[in-house]
């Protein structure tokens, strides 16, 4: 019985050793990943984009609970579809997108995790900071690992996986510190964000 114990201990020590999780970088050199934003006020539906993700992810495709990391958007680079409304959403009295250059999400673990293949369900729960105010958030998320998949998305040669983060959420401006209660008929309280990323691992 001892060695029974004592092999699969070995065993499992060895497995824990073998697995090594993967760091995937969400600075796409596609420039294509985005996070969509409605704000579906009852006299002007705002919606626009955040282009400039980045963030390091490190997830390990054998224990997905274990994954942590954060995604960081450049506040400058939200976008709605009037610049002149654009310039007012960065501007002092809403992002303030010069002294609040980043939003940031830090992953602080993953609740809730199925895992079918390669793709994971669970809720990302972590802190949001927006315009220099940190809540807690937990949004359920789809994270889906395709290993080897990096020279299909961008030339061959390029050898390496990707892991693709999907996930929707709603949060208020207000609990933020921006303009709340203030033009919520034009500018909606609630905003819908919807998240489809992609991060790279690179093989050398």
């Amino acid at each position: 019985m001892k060695i029974t114990r004592l092999f699969v201990a070995s065993l499992a020590l060895a497995i824990s050793l073998g697995a090594a999780p993967i760091s995937f970088d969400f600075k796409d050199p596609k420039g294509v990943n985005a996070i969509q934003f409605l704000l579906d006020s009852l006299l002007e539906p705002i919606s626009g984009t955040a282009s400039g993700v980045s963030g390091k992810v490190s997830f390990d495709p054998e224990a997905p609970a274990a994954t942590t990391g954060n995604i960081i958007v450049t506040t400058a680079s939200l976008k709605v579809g009037n610049s002149t409304m654009t310039e007012h959403l960065l501007g002092d009295s809403w992002l303030n997108a010069a002294a609040n250059p980043q939003i940031t999400f830090e992953l602080v673990k993953l609740d809730n995790v199925r895992t079918a293949d390669t793709t994971t369900m669970a809720d990302a729960i972590g802190k949001l900071t927006i315009k220099g105010v940190t809540k807690d958030v937990t949004v359920p998320v789809k994270l889906t690992y395709l290993p080897d998949a990096l020279e299909k998305r961008t030339k061959p040669g390029n050898k390496g996986d990707l892991l693709v983060v999907r996930g929707e959420s709603t949060l208020l401006r207000s609990d933020y510190g921006i303009q709340a209660g203030k033009n919520e008929d034009k500018v909606a309280n609630e905003i819908k964000l919807t998240i489809a990323i992609v991060g790279s691992a690179p093989k050398t």
